[in-house]
């Protein structure tokens, strides 16, 4: 009987406060941490005042080591997967390790907790009770389908993006979808300096055309097209 268990644990997306009793029991009892930047990963066990084995599972590295993962999860009782902010597995390499802990017969347990879309979402004021979460667009290739895509939906559509392309995306947005489409970009969610612009996508490309972009972003969109409205910041 295999006694093995990968146990997917939320962390915080900003303020440190924003971990369930849970998640803390079980990076106290698990065996090892398996995490995407093990130096983020330990600044949060400091805060608990948790010592604990932490390696490392991410984007550089994750198919060459998938194999190494299956086989240390194995000979554990108990392993917690960590992403560095939010729930592992949403638009970030912890999927794989989870379909293949699935695929060997590894029992999952995920426990709920912090994830960016969400309070994204509802803090932005937009129809909240049908969306597609699209998660990051592809940089290049397929890039121009899913804009088309997104353009075409009927329901509110939900994007992550880095400071790096935000303004790329917004352009494209505005071209493919339409100026005047209402949107709700929000950064630095439950941290210190959260913010939330609320207009038309034209509007957020002329706000943050006009501002230091700094943090990462979700973008909350709507079906709802609007020829003009006032913008709300908070």
């Amino acid at each position: 009987m295999n006694l093995s268990q990968l146990c997917i644990v939320p962390t915080p997306i900003g303020n440190l406060e924003d971990i369930t009793l849970r998640a803390i029991r079980v990076l106290k009892e698990c065996d090892l941490i398996i995490a995407e930047d093990t130096r983020v990963t330990r600044n949060l066990l400091n805060h608990l005042g948790i010592q604990k084995k932490v390696i490392s599972f991410h984007t550089n590295n994750e198919h060459a080591q998938l194999n190494e993962m299956i086989r240390i999860i194995q000979q554990s009782t108990l392993v917690a997967l960590v992403s560095d902010a939010g729930t592992p597995g949403i638009s970030d390499p912890g999927f794989l390790l989870i379909r293949a802990c699935v695929e060997h017969g590894i029992s999952l347990e995920c426990l709920p907790g912090p994830t960016a879309f969400v309070p994204a979402l509802v803090a932005s004021g937009i129809p909240s009770d049908r969306f597609y979460f699209e998660g990051f667009l592809p940089h290049k290739k397929g890039r121009q389908t899913r804009l088309e895509y997104i353009a075409a939906m009927d329901c509110t559509v939900v994007l992550y993006e880095s400071p790096y392309r935000l303004l790329k995306t917004l352009e494209q947005l505005a071209t493919h979808v339409g100026g005047n489409r209402k949107i709700c970009v929000s950064k630095e969610i439950s941290k210190m300096f959260e913010f939330h612009f609320r207009g038309t996508i034209q509007q957020a490309l002329e706000h943050f055309n006009s501002v230091a972009i700094k943090g990462e972003f979700v973008l909350i969109i709507s079906k709802e097209v609007l020829a003009d409205i006032p913008t709300d910041n908070v």
